[in-house]
């Protein structure tokens, strides 16, 4: 998924059906590794960053099977599901596409995806556990997890020093009594922490420490969870955050975080590993001193542990249509594989596996990102799920418990039940 997009592009609009592949036995060329040509969609950001490590991949495949043909074509972000669409429809589908984890639902519940055997890729049993929740529906999996991307603490060193905060906080009481000290010395028209109220990433995050959830499946069926007494505990916690520390617009989303903090008026941010140094850029700095003074770190959560983060990130997947269904496999592990994850690391990402983010804990380069990202959550994993989000049910309350306008109480039981209207909806 586009890194500066990373955790906020939802699932796509949906074809209108897609229709079954014909024969899914497995037998001839049409299913097997004997494919005469493989078409492979990524976006541009393998095109303009990594394409290197797309040559390895297909080098790796044609030594295995001479003469096969890899065609490639790139797309970029806000076009690419409008071509897909198009083109299952018809028998042209490509035989692996490249998807933002969020997308991925919607397809796998409509069909679109083949069933991938996880024994056959590299680092399966390893998968990061919101990205291995991202390819699974109905206890099958659809695709494999290619990079991942996750959140942290940004602060501005230079405000918090001016406050008597020299070190970034490792606890969650450490934290508060920073922001609460930040707070008394710049007044009430500046914001200690920018916290956009409609920022569900960030509310889901005190949620799930709190031991909350959205939604909870019991006995094949899904149900809103959010007027849970774990879950309003952590509503309750963000909504202290938003009251205490955010002298901001109450009604905005995370969209133009990074602008808003470049400003000048904020201390600190929760946000997507690039947003305070895409802050920091002169073109979006309006201060002239952020380059040197901001610093990324890992989120205490109230619960003593490092707050759970949503991981974004990009999957790969293999058409149901597609008449090269074990080749593509074969393509997306030696992609995905050892070798690909250390080139995708080498290049700025979190990998898609544990073992490989332990590498990353050592370098204090990315010890931040990879250890903030080791604690993570998901979407529920529903049919309806997609239209939760096009509902934008958790935004709605999350506004009406920022602005006062309804209890944390009240907000929370109104977006269960609009939740569970449509939650196990296919």
């Amino acid at each position: 998924m586009k890194r500066k997009l990373i955790a906020a592009i939802g699932i796509a609009g949906m074809m209108v059906s897609i229709a079954a592949c014909g024969d899914d036995s497995g037998s001839g060329d049409s299913k097997g590794t004997d494919a005469k040509e493989l078409t492979v969609w990524l976006t541009v950001d393998a095109q303009n960053n990594w394409p290197d490590l797309v040559k390895a991949a297909d080098a790796a495949v044609q030594k295995a099977h001479p003469g096969v043909k890899i065609n490639h074509e790139y797309y970029g972000w806000p076009d690419k599901n409008a071509k897909l669409d198009a083109v299952l429809a018809t028998d042209k589908a490509p035989d692996v596409v490249e998807m933002g984890n969020t997308e991925m639902l919607g397809y796998m519940v409509k069909g679109a995806f083949a069933p991938l055997d996880t024994a056959k890729f590299d680092n399966s049993s390893a998968w990061l556990d919101g990205l291995k929740a991202s390819v699974t529906y109905d206890g099958k999996t659809y695709g494999v997890p290619y990079y991942a991307g996750g959140r942290v603490g940004n602060w501005r060193k230079d405000v918090f020093a001016a406050a008597g905060v020299k070190t970034a906080p490792k606890t969650y009481a450490e934290l508060t009594a920073a922001l609460d000290k930040v707070q008394q010395k710049q007044g009430d028209k500046f914001s200690a922490w920018y916290q956009p109220t409609r920022d569900w990433y960030a509310a889901m995050s005190f949620v799930y420490d709190a031991g909350g959830s959205i939604a909870k499946e019991e006995g094949g069926q899904w149900k809103a969870n959010l007027s849970s007494p774990e879950s309003v505990k952590g509503l309750t916690e963000f909504k202290s955050v938003v009251d205490k520390y955010m002298h901001g617009d109450k009604t905005k989303d995370e969209s133009d975080r990074y602008i808003v903090y470049g400003q000048g008026k904020s201390g600190m941010i929760f946000g997507a590993a690039w947003e305070g140094a895409t802050s920091a850029d002169p073109k979006n700095d309006k201060t002239g001193k952020l380059k040197d003074n901001l610093e990324n770190f890992v989120m205490p959560g109230p619960s003593g542990k490092n707050l759970p983060v949503f991981l974004g990130g990009s999957d790969l997947a293999v058409p149901v249509k597609s008449h090269a269904q074990a080749l593509a496999a074969e393509w997306i592990n030696a992609f995905t594989g050892p070798a690909g994850q250390k080139g995708l690391m080498a290049k700025g990402n979190l990998p898609n596996n544990k073992t490989d983010l332990a590498t990353l804990k050592n370098d204090p380069a990315t010890a931040v990102p990879a250890t903030a990202a080791e604690s993570n959550w998901f979407v529920p994993m529903a049919p309806g799920w997609g239209q939760v989000e096009k509902a934008q049910v958790l935004q709605t309350m999350l506004q009406s418990i920022g602005t006062g306008k309804k209890t944390v109480e009240a907000a929370a039981k109104e977006a269960d039940a609009a939740i569970d209207k449509v939650i196990n909806n296919k």
